[in-house]
């Protein structure tokens, strides 16, 4: 890989619809297969080659960082920490202030899904591309529930939020590359309210910046109502290694 990588874990959200199963706690920290769900993500991507992470936390935030402390797997942990809601997108803008100076790149993930993506293969993608963006997409009929996205023959996204004809729309499954320089670029607030999907992404697609997305067959789950958490404890609980989420 051409520089470490830093990755940017989206774990600032109250989880209001999985409140009535995992009362106490922030979302990514739900119990799955005896684990928190967050330690599964992280060990999944630490396998990948993730050499530093930054935590957006918010809600509860504490039970998140008493866990972790500074470090996890001897892998270092940075908060960035909103003392008040503020999205998914102004939740990045927070932490991307605490990248090292010369990070180009970080890799962004939702702390509620899990998306068994190849990192050397999205970073390859992404450089083929020359991306300002590249977003790691998984088939789905549920249209109602993720974002479909419309892409050119080159695999460069058109549209935001398409809709199935009947059948199955590539959906974005929370895994990006993000060249950081672009951020700077769409005339954003730290501490303000962002939502990243809603907000962020079309605000790029506007300014002409390079969004482009690479489907990806690995394994996908979004604890984030209860009946697909209850199917992640069965999912989940089945790999010991990054290997088999495949």
């Amino acid at each position: 890989m051409p520089e470490p990588v830093t990755a940017i874990v989206l774990a600032g959200g109250q989880g209001t619809r999985l409140r009535s199963v995992v009362p106490d706690l922030p979302k990514p920290m739900a119990s799955v297969a005896g684990r928190p769900f967050l330690e599964i993500l992280l060990d999944y991507w630490i396998a990948q080659g993730v050499s530093r992470f930054i935590l957006s936390v918010g809600y509860r935030r504490e039970a998140i960082m008493d866990h972790f402390g500074s470090a996890y797997r001897g892998i270092p942990i940075a908060y960035a920490i909103e003392e008040q809601p503020l999205g998914t997108g102004g939740g990045l803008l927070i932490a991307i202030r605490q990248l090292l100076d010369d990070a180009k790149n970080v890799l962004l993930l939702n702390g509620d899904t899990f998306f068994a993506v190849a990192l050397k293969e999205l970073i390859a993608y992404a450089e083929n591309q020359h991306s300002a963006w590249c977003l790691a997409l998984f088939p789905t009929s549920h249209t109602e529930r993720y974002m479909g996205v419309e892409r050119d023959a080159q695999g460069r996204l058109l549209g935001l939020g398409r809709k199935a004809d009947g059948g199955t729309v590539l959906a974005n499954g929370g895994v990006y590359w993000l060249a950081t320089k672009n951020l700077a670029q769409l005339g954003l607030e730290t501490g303000q309210e962002y939502s990243l999907e809603a907000d962020i992404l079309p605000k790029a697609l506007a300014a002409a910046q390079r969004i482009v997305g690479m489907p990806a067959e690995g394994t996908f789950i979004d604890i984030g109502i209860p009946d697909d958490y209850q199917r992640a404890q069965t999912l989940l609980s089945k790999a010991a290694s990054a290997n088999e989420f495949n």
